[in-house]
Order: C-alpha cells, then sequence, then structure tokens
C-alpha cells in the first residue's frame, strides 16, 4: 500500500525530475553543439544561442574515418563477443556441473580477476604482445602488438571472468533430474552441454551479449593502448583524430561522439528488454 502523502509524492517526483534533466542535460547540450558553427561558439561563447550549420557531422565523419573505424569496431566487438560467451559458458558448465576440490577457489579466480584495474596491468600485456611472434599477413610489426587479435584477446581475458561467474549462477539453478534423464538416455557431456544446458541458458546469453556488446564497443583504453596505425583504430580510439595540436573544435568533437553512439543507441533500443534483463540478472537465481 502506497503511504506517501500527496505533497510526498509531489516533490519526489519534482526531485526525480530534476535528477533526469541534470543527467539529460550533458547529452542534450552536446547534440546541440554539434549543431553549431566553432567560430560563432568561440566569440559569443558555448552558452550563447545561434551559429546552427550541419557541417560538423560532415567533417567529423571525413576527419574521424568513421567508415573504416565502424568495420575496424565491428570485427573487434564481434569477434571478442562470440569467444567471450563460448569460452565462459563452457567453464561456467563445468563449474556449475561438477564438483571437485578446486571449483570454489576457479570462482573465486574469475572473480577476483575482475577487480584488478586494466591500468596495473598494462605494462606487462603491452611488452608480452610486443614478443608474441604473428604472421606478417595478420601483423605489420610481426608480433601481436598493433593487431586486432590483440585487443580481442584482452576484452575476452578481461570480460571471461564476470560471464563465467553470471552464467555458473543461473546454471546452478537447472535442476540435477534434468541431467540425469540425461545421462540415463545416454547423452554424454557434450550433448547435455550442447542440446540440455545451452538452450535453456538463451535468457543470460541474449542479456550478457547485449552487454558485452555496449562495453567492448565502447572500450577505449586497450585499442589505444596497443593499437598504433589509425587505420586499424575501433571508432573510440578514432576520436582522438578530432582533436587538434593546439585547440579543439569540441562542436566537432560533440558531432563526432554522437556518430560514434549511434550504432550502440541503436543497440539498446533494439534489445532494451535484454539490457535490463542484463542488469537484473542474478536478483532471483541463486
Amino acid at each position: 500500500m502506497n503511504t506517501l502523502t500527496r505533497p510526498t509524492r509531489i516533490i519526489v517526483q519534482i526531485l526525480l525530475l530534476a535528477i533526469s534533466i541534470a543527467w539529460l542535460f550533458p547529452f542534450l547540450w552536446a547534440v546541440f553543439n554539434s549543431f553549431r558553427d566553432y567560430a560563432y561558439t568561440s566569440q559569443h561563447g558555448y552558452f550563447s544561442f545561434g551559429g546552427l550549420t550541419l557541417s560538423n557531422w560532415a567533417n567529423a565523419w571525413e576527419r574521424g574515418g568513421f567508415g573504416q573505424s565502424f568495420l575496424n569496431s565491428a570485427i573487434i566487438t564481434i569477434c571478442a563477443v562470440i569467444l567471450t560467451l563460448a569460452l565462459s559458458s563452457c567453464m561456467a558448465f563445468v563449474l556449475s556441473r561438477f564438483s571437485f576440490r578446486l571449483n570454489i577457489g576457479l570462482l573465486g579466480f574469475f572473480v577476483a580477476a575482475n577487480l584488478l584495474p586494466p591500468q596495473s596491468l598494462l605494462v606487462p600485456i603491452y611488452r608480452m604482445f610486443r614478443m608474441i611472434p604473428m604472421p606478417e599477413f595478420l601483423s605489420d610489426s610481426g608480433t601481436l602488438l598493433n593487431t586486432h587479435a590483440g585487443v580481442i584477446l584482452v576484452n575476452v581475458a578481461f570480460q571471461t571472468g564476470f560471464c563465467t561467474f553470471v552464467l555458473s549462477n543461473y546454471m546452478k539453478s537447472i535442476p540435477r533430474e534434468i541431467y540425469e534423464s540425461a545421462e540415463v538416455d545416454g547423452a554424454g557431456i557434450w550433448r547435455q552441454f550442447w542440446t540440455l544446458t545451452m538452450p535453456l541458458c538463451r535468457t543470460p546469453l541474449a542479456a550478457l551479449a547485449t552487454l558485452q556488446t555496449a562495453w567492448i564497443y565502447n572500450e577505449f583504453f586497450w585499442a589505444t593502448v596497443l593499437l598504433q596505425s589509425g587505420d586499424k583504430f575501433p571508432v573510440t580510439s578514432s576520436l582522438n583524430n578530432l582533436q587538434g595540436s593546439f585547440f579543439t573544435d569540441y562542436n566537432l568533437l560533440s558531432a563526432g561522439s554522437l556518430i560514434a553512439a549511434l550504432p550502440i543507441l541503436i543497440v539498446f533500443f533494439v534489445l532494451q528488454r535484454q539490457f535490463v534483463s542484463g542488469l537484473t540478472m542474478g536478483s532471483t537465481k541463486g
């Protein structure tokens, strides 16, 4: 039963509206400034009105090289998401299906790995990638450094622990009687995993795929560190091309940021149910 009085509800609604406006204001202001001329804003200030233009979007697309960048982001994101879900599904199945001495320890290891800040591993990973050889047709430098494969592997390594933790908790909720019946029918471990467990995990897999797509697509740190060629940069790293040496046109940068955000916004609006289920995943499963 709702115990809030009418004045209290009005105050709460006003407070929530104010918070929503404060949260949306930077985004809406970036949209507004992306349609404004730099010369006008430099003369009248950013908190002025006027100087509308559409040239920022065309200039941002050309200077940022977004055509190639979107392709690079698609390669990195799709490959990393598929590898992450494939590996985490296998590990989660083993951790949830079998009981052995290192079961809890392995699960704790996966969780602990997500607590490490990426910056603390920058130097060792960079030096390791510089020493790992790669075929010349896959790498200009002959090493794993400056390759899409290196960025994909780093994303898989950092995201697999979280996905394993979520999937293992979900798989533990599957009744063991189902597996016992499958064993009686002669189903082996692989068949139990592929034809029994995976279909039952469609919901968490869809939610994780949606979340991972957003996280990996928006990843900036490792792509900027491990990639050294502009033609291999994903969208997030290509935004650096819009910054000058002595000054930055923030109207142009706003337009480029919105261009970079468009694909993930489309994914969100199309798959928002999976986003929501991904955020609430584990709240009702033990």
